[in-house]
């Protein structure tokens, strides 16, 4: 009878789709199986009974297919966690184990997984895992602020790189005198937290959480859209609005793995029209070392800092008659003019040919380009004669103009345009930052039209031009391929003939790179170069763009082979990035010591005394006639003093003149690494510096 009422079971289940025909079959015969042994045993109805349906409901438990990182996959129990699983794997993963990444999202090790998926047990290694312990770590800072501020309104506290910070509103202002003071309180509190506990709630539910938090309030209508429960953590006796992301314990965080750095002003969302908040910066790492190794470096930044070398060194300047705009000494123009030369040069050598538009636009160009609709905020506007323009945020729509002057033919493409456009971005007052971010920018921009079939062939060239550049100033770098978004424009083929041309290009010349699925612009996949500066920072600056969208906006064509029109295809490209951007990070990563091709004062002369100077303004022609940047110091200061000024101007090439130097018709040399050499013949000097520049040398010696 038993085995009639399983067997009409099993039918029910399949009737219901429950369970796949084989599985199913293999269950009947199991149990007819099991049954017939335990009859011919003898066993007793009630455990013969029992013991089939223990064996059924481990069979029929629902499963789930876990693929891990190395594309192998496991059967687990249906509602397992990553911790489970991480301790399933092997007992060190499970005690590094801080989060889990499912299908690309990170969720606490303590969440429940309910269907076939990827995973990624994220440890302290991971960038993931940083991000989980540093937003951990900002509802620790929340929770100690509201302890000591209990009528503070919380806004929110993302990770960032290096570490986090949190959105306040005081009823009283802080000041960073008070950063220590919550700082204690966190790590008070620390000892008492362990797991985030997760809990969800309706929006009218959530929203009593914090009946006078109108910031927590807005996110709740933002995450609750569509009738969704928003989710709530608790750890310790503090709770907050989240949607995840933590450490699996705070056990696993250290005491002494953080620190609040500074305050700022930040307004709600970034929107100036809304209320002004207090956001405190936090610095965290998984160790109390690598925050000390961070912190060093912090304060070598701050004798690199570009603004105060910049000053330092009379190469730029910054007015409040002109906030965000940059005001270039002399100094500071022949840098650029030898990056902008030196960038021009390069180019020549691959048939670009350089253009001009103006910066200037009327409103339709930018309707028809798409910056109007998705840039528009970020533009500054003018109008002239009643009609709307526009100063131009990019340099594309200009070169797409040029390009439609003629109908080229297939056998002219590639045609390579190129720009040293200045673009003019609104950028908000709280956001400018010396030279990193400006209003007003020059970029080394190009701008190549070509058929489908020379998308690997360029991409190739320009891989190769930006190694060659970004070796030339001693920076390591590493590349990113962004895919498809879901938003996009054109056609999935053509969008993967370019994914495939870029990301063959990278391989074929054996170069690794991190996958950025669904990140790239909607117009076209791209390739990212971010380079890493002395410190150890890393500067996005390079970028490789594939577009479809543009030629179609403007209706581009070409005259193919057999005489028919066709669609070029459009690459975006840039190397230094904005050329004033790529100035500060230089002057940082060198510390003001140029390298002599780009010092904007590669030599200055000392006269011992006055009777010298004759001599010294002909060895200063000489060393002109060469170009040579050469400066004559003739001051009555001690020579000591005019060598140490010289120094602390970075000057690469310091020459002292006095009587033995005339007489013997030789010059005395100094670099700045400290070493002097005498009886230098002037010729020998000019030849080796010469030398030096040419091969773009990092160091001069003599």
């Amino acid at each position: 009878m038993i085995l009639l009422l399983f067997i009409a079971f099993f039918i029910l289940l399949i009737l219901i789709k429950k369970i796949k025909i084989i599985r199913l079959l293999v269950l009947i015969f199991i149990n007819i199986a099991i049954y017939c042994f335990l009859l011919y045993k003898q066993t007793k109805h009630f455990e013969q009974n029992l013991f089939i349906l223990i064996i059924n409901f481990l069979f029929l438990m629902p499963k789930i297919k876990i693929t891990l990182p190395d594309s192998s996959s496991k059967t687990y129990e249906k509602g397992i966690n990553g911790l489970e699983i991480a301790k399933r794997i092997g007992p060190k993963l499970a005690k590094d184990a801080v989060a889990i990444e499912v299908n690309g999202i990170l969720i606490d090790l303590n969440e429940k997984i309910n269907e076939n998926t990827k995973i990624k047990i994220i440890t302290f290694d991971d960038e993931q895992g940083l991000n989980a312990l540093r937003h951990s770590l900002a509802h620790l800072l929340a929770a100690a602020v509201m302890e000591l501020y209990p009528e503070t309104k919380r806004g929110i506290g993302p990770p960032i790189e290096n570490g986090f910070y949190y959105d306040f509103q005081f009823k009283k202002h802080i000041h960073e005198e008070d950063l220590p003071k919550i700082e204690k309180k966190m790590r008070e509190l620390l000892p008492k937290w362990d797991k985030f506990m997760r809990k969800e709630l309706a929006a009218p539910e959530a929203k009593k959480e914090f009946k006078d938090n109108q910031f927590k309030k807005e996110l709740i209508d933002e995450f609750s859209k569509h009738g969704k429960k928003v989710s709530f953590y608790k750890s310790g006796n503090y709770v907050d609005l989240c949607k995840g992301g933590h450490v699996s314990s705070m056990k696993k965080v250290a005491k002494d793995c953080f620190k609040l750095t500074r305050i700022a002003g930040a307004y709600w969302r970034g929107n100036e029209k809304n209320p002004m908040l207090t956001r405190i910066y936090a610095l965290a790492f998984p160790t109390k070392k690598e925050l000390n190794v961070y912190l060093k470096l912090l304060e070598e930044a701050k004798k690199r800092n570009h603004r105060l070398i910049g000053k330092q060194l009379d190469l730029f300047s910054l007015h409040e008659e002109g906030p965000g705009f940059i005001f270039f000494h002399p100094k500071g123009v022949v840098i650029i003019n030898t990056l902008i030369d030196f960038m021009r040069n390069e180019l020549n050598k691959l048939n670009y040919k350089e253009i001009m538009t103006p910066m200037v636009l009327s409103k339709t160009l930018w309707e028809k380009s798409g910056h109007w609709d998705h840039y528009k905020e970020n533009m500054y506007f003018t109008e002239v004669e009643k009609k709307l323009f526009a100063l131009k945020p990019m340099n594309c729509p200009g070169a797409v103009l040029i390009y439609k002057e003629k109908l080229p033919s297939y056998r002219d493409l590639p045609i390579r345009l190129s720009e040293f456009g200045l673009d003019h971005r609104h950028e908000l007052s709280g956001v400018l930052s010396g030279l990193f971010r400006v209003r007003a920018f020059k970029q080394d921009d190009a701008h190549i039209f070509c058929t489908q079939d020379h998308i690997q062939k360029e991409v190739s060239v320009l891989i190769d031009l930006v190694d060659f550049v970004y070796k030339t100033f001693n920076f390591p770098y590493h590349i990113e391929l962004s895919t498809r978004p879901e938003k996009f424009a054109g056609r999935i083929e053509n969008w993967n003939q370019a994914e495939k041309a870029l990301a063959d290009s990278l391989e074929n010349k054996k170069i690794k790179y991190k996958l950025n699925p669904g990140d790239g612009a909607f117009y076209g996949p791209k390739i990212d170069f971010h380079i890493k500066d002395c410190l150890g920072r890393t500067w996005q600056c390079a970028t490789i763009q594939i577009d479809f969208s543009m030629p179609e906006k403007f209706d581009l064509k070409y005259v193919a082979e057999h005489g028919n029109k066709l669609q070029p295809v459009m690459i975006h490209r840039t190397i230094l990035g904005s050329i004033e951007r790529f100035l500060g990070i230089i002057i940082e990563h060198y510390a003001g010591k140029f390298p002599l091709w780009l010092s904007p004062v590669q030599a200055r002369i000392l006269t011992v005394a006055d009777r010298f100077n004759l001599y010294a303004k002909k060895i200063k022609e000489e060393l002109e006639r060469d170009n040579l940047r050469t400066e004559l110091d003739t001051r009555t200061e001690s020579v000591n003093y005019k060598v140490r000024d010289a120094q602390l101007q970075k000057i690469p090439i310091i020459i002292t003149i006095g009587e033995k130097e005339e007489k013997s018709n030789t010059v005395a040399v100094r670099t700045l690494d400290g070493k002097v050499k005498f009886n230098v013949k002037v010729k020998d000097l000019i030849n080796r510096a010469l030398d030096n520049i040419n091969k773009k040398e990092e160091k001069f010696g003599i």
